[in-house]
Order: structure tokens, then C-alpha cells, then sequence
């Protein structure tokens, strides 16, 4: 029954919403993911330090990261591979390219509602600005509601079974003790809180994604004179003019969307979460960094394992395995036994960070509910580390189609909230479009100018001097832009 109302949620009405809104976000916006490709570089370059007791634009990255590179990297590529052919990988391109405009301009607006917490750290996401931007704090807890459950909950019980399952196969370690090993490393980084939380990503994440990258990138230069061809079959499949996986258009195209989608996360409402966090000159930049994440998941990572997979010559039409051991075999198909243990030390990498992601979306969203509810945090945490040793040792199936539904739903209600407040993003960003066409390379947020929004003063202070102009030079209160 699940099953059911997960195929129709997520192709009936999740595919057709993210690309629709995708593109018409792309669109109205002058592509701009194409137009800021190159500023992207520079705005992550000048994004190093924040101040002492601030998150900066870089740690936001890295706690995006990792979220967004986990186990759908390597284990949602493998199954959209083996069930919908080398097509699926085009469609998750298709996908991210979309998704960068959606990220973008979700990830602006967590930005532009974020809440100061009075200790120099900010709260934001899409249930702050649903509430102070559209005034519906009940769709707001909607939207934490199933924030919680679905990563706080469910995605860190099925990720731990991936990882504890992986490290058995591949150096016979029992379920139970990695389970173990996970609760303890995992507590120990949530006693912390974010900045915690951040300072890990910061280590772990730029060591995960260039090992994984490092490694993958010697295989395809053994294989170099493959990969055109290679590139090709995935053009030609795409659209059903592969005979060899001619049938599988249809598949390709629902498993790329879907595997892509809840890879990267464009749109689902989860990276607003972290996006906020940062102390930025302008919405636009932390929105215009967080696009460059979605790039680095689908276009560099899923690319690496999906032409892991198509050139090892393991991978065969029909395969019947998950993705964990598709990839560990298809590594080891090229590289020998060690590619087995790489997959699975890089996927513990990449599960442990993701948990750490996914156990702040959860704390955020009980920030939003309750304030700061000191015996509901420690609860949730203990929760949180229950269902990682639970889901080290138990096959949770059921559990995926629950998450994959309540990730639709909040996707939905997401995706529903940025079309409503799109023309505000559309401000925001001719705002930054216009200091830019100035010679400004760091375009600086002035609230006196968005003065008939609701804004936190404590997130967002003015920016008018004692003379009464604006850093910009413009007077202090003009009509808003």
C-alpha cells in the first residue's frame, strides 16, 4: 500500500511539480545558474570566516554537503542505474540543472526569514518563511512536522542499515557494533549543537567528496577511451534510442528524476535549514553557494558513480542486487579487492556526516515548535541514536517508503510556499543584479529597502550610518525595490 501511494505521489504529482516549478524558476529568473556559474566560485572564495561566534557561507556549504552527498550518491545511483539503464544518469543532469535555480532561491529566502537567537547563531528554513513571509504558521509546523520525521527520524534508521551493512560485507564487522560505534561518535558531535556539528563537516566533508572524486577519477582515466562512448549511450538511452536499453525510457526517466531529486534535495525544503545559519552580506550570495552544492552532488559525484558503474564492465542490463554492492562490485571490477573497502569506508564517510545533517533538520524544526526546549532535545537525541542502533541490525524497507512519502509532502509544501513567494525571491535577486551591473563584487542586503517585510532586525540590522546613508550610498529609506 505504501508502495502505491509513494509511485503516485512522487510520479504523479512530485516530478511533473519539481520540473514545472524548476523551470519556471530557471526561466523567469534569466537562468540564472548559468549566468552565475563563475560568480559562484568567487562568492564561495570570499566565504571563509564569519565572525567568532557566526557560522560562515563556506561551514553552510559543507553542512549542506553533507546532507546532500550521502547514501543517494552511491546507492541511489546504483539502483537508478540498474532499474531505469544509463538514461537515468541524463535525467538526473536534467534534474540538478533545474534544481540549482529551485535551491537557489529556496536557500535565499531561509536567508531573508531567519531568526537571530540573541547568541550571534541564526534559525531558518521553510517554516520560518512560510510563516513570516505568507503568515501560516500551521503550514509552517506542517512543514516541521515532516522535517522531523522524515530525516530527524526515518533517513538516519536507513542510512545506518546501509552503512553497518556494507562494512559486514565488505570486512566482516557484526551490524550491532557499528551500530555502536555510530550512537557514540554521532552523541558525542550532538552535544555540541551546530557549531559543533559545522566544525565536523568542515573536516570531514571536503576529505569525503575528494577521496571519493580522487579515486573514481583513476578509474575513468584507466577507461578514458570509453568514457565518449559511454557518454554517449547515456544521451541515447535518455530518449529511447539505445536498442541495447531501448525499452527502459520510461524508467529512465522516473528513477532520474526521483534518485535525483532526493539526492541533491533541490526544492525538498531540507538545505534552507543550514543555508541559514550563515552570516552573509546579501540572501542571494548563501542562495548563489548552495546551487554550486547541488552542482558538486549530481554533476560531479552521482556523474563519478554512474560512470564507475556503466565502464566496470560488471554493470548488465536486468541487474538483480542493491546499489551498495553494485558499486562495490563494479570498483572492484577495476581496481581489485580494496575498491570492495573503499565504497564501504567512503559510504560510512558519507552516512556519518549526512547524520549529522539530518539529526540538525530535526532539532531545527523542534526550535521552530516549542523555542528552546532543553528536555525535548535531549529526548529527540536520544530517539535519534535508538533508531541508528535499531537500524544497524533491522531491515527497514517499510520505513523507506514511509520517508520517501513524507519527503514528497514536505517537498510539496515546500515547493507550494516558494511559488507564493517567488516574486519576493524576483526582488531580491534584481536587488543583487543591480549592485552587481555597479561594479559592487559583494552585494550588500539593505532591509530599509524590503521595509514591508517581516524581518528579524536582530538577523537583519540596518545598515544606515550616522550621517544617514546606506553603505550602499544611497539614501537610508527609498521606495522598496
Amino acid at each position: 500500500m505504501l508502495d502505491i501511494i509513494n509511485d503516485f505521489l512522487s510520479g504523479k504529482i512530485l516530478i511533473p511539480l519539481v520540473l514545472g516549478l524548476g523551470s519556471y524558476f530557471t526561466a523567469r529568473s534569466r537562468f540564472v545558474q548559468l549566468r552565475y556559474f563563475t560568480h559562484m566560485f568567487s562568492v564561495l572564495h570570499g566565504s571563509w570566516r564569519a565572525g567568532s561566534h557566526q557560522l560562515s557561507s563556506f561551514q553552510a556549504l559543507t553542512l549542506s554537503l553533507a546532507g546532500r552527498v550521502g547514501t543517494g550518491n552511491i546507492v541511489g545511483v546504483g539502483i537508478a542505474v540498474s532499474m531505469g539503464g544509463p538514461g537515468a544518469v541524463f535525467w538526473m543532469w536534467i534534474t540538478a540543472f533545474l534544481g540549482m535555480s529551485s535551491s537557489l532561491f529556496e536557500c535565499t529566502l531561509g536567508q531573508l526569514y531567519k531568526r537571530s537567537d540573541g547568541n550571534g547563531l541564526y534559525r531558518g528554513g521553510p517554516s520560518w518563511y512560510i510563516q513570516h513571509g505568507l503568515d501560516k504558521r500551521w503550514l509552517g509546523m506542517i512543514a516541521a512536522v515532516l522535517l522531523l520525521v522524515t530525516f530527524g527520524f526515518a533517513i538516519n534508521g536507513l542510512e545506518s542499515h546501509a552503512v553497518s551493512h556494507s562494512l559486514k560485507d565488505a570486512f566482516g564487522v557484526p551490524p550491532m557494533w557499528s551500530g555502536l560505534a555510530l550512537c557514540l561518535m554521532l552523541g558525542a558531535v550532538f552535544i555540541g549543537g551546530i557549531k559543533r556539528i559545522a566544525a565536523v563537516a568542515d573536516l570531514l566533508v571536503p576529505l569525503k567528496v575528494l577521496a571519493y572524486i580522487g579515486v573514481t577519477t583513476y578509474v575513468l582515466v584507466l577507461q578514458f577511451d570509453q568514457v565518449p562512448t559511454m557518454l554517449m549511450s547515456i544521451i541515447k538511452n535518455a530518449f529511447g534510442m539505445d536498442e541495447a536499453f531501448g525499452g527502459l525510457i520510461g524508467s529512465a526517466i522516473i528513477m532520474g528524476v526521483r534518485r535525483g531529486v532526493f539526492s541533491n534535495e533541490a526544492g525538498l525544503g531540507s538545505a534552507p535549514n543550514v543555508a541559514s545559519v550563515a552570516k552573509v552580506g546579501h540572501p542571494v550570495a548563501q542562495g548563489v553557494v548552495q546551487a554550486l552544492s547541488v552542482f558538486i552532488d549530481t554533476f560531479v559525484i552521482c556523474t563519478c558513480t554512474a560512470l564507475l558503474i556503466l565502464l566496470s564492465g560488471f554493470y548488465t542490463q536486468g541487474f538483480e542486487g542493491d546499489g551498495i554492492a553494485l558499486a562495490q562490485n563494479s570498483l572492484a571490477a577495476v581496481v581489485g579487492e580494496w575498491g570492495r573497502m573503499f565504497i564501504s569506508v567512503v559510504l560510512a564517510l558519507f552516512v556519518f556526516t549526512a547524520m549529522l545533517y539530518n539529526y540538525y533538520l530535526g532539532e531545527n524544526s523542534l526550535r521552530f515548535m516549542f523555542g528552546e526546549p532543553r528536555k525535548t532535545l535531549i529526548l529527540y537525541r536520544l530517539l535519534v541514536l535508538f533508531l541508528v542502533l535499531w537500524g544497524s541490525i533491522e531491515d527497514l524497507s517499510t520505513v523507506l517508503a514511509f520517508a520517501d512519502i513524507t519527503m514528497t509532502l514536505l517537498a510539496l509544501v515546500n515547493l507550494i510556499g516558494m511559488a507564493l513567494l517567488f516574486n519576493i525571491c524576483l526582488r531580491l535577486l534584481r536587488d543583487y543584479d543591480e549592485q552587481r551591473r555597479a561594479g559592487i563584487q559583494a552585494p550588500v542586503f539593505d532591509p530599509t529597502l524590503f521595509s514591508d517585510l517581516d524581518l528579524d532586525p536582530g538577523a537583519w540590522p540596518p545598515l544606515a550610518d550616522h550621517a544617514g546613508t546606506s553603505v550602499l550610498g544611497k539614501p537610508a529609506r527609498r521606495q522598496p525595490v
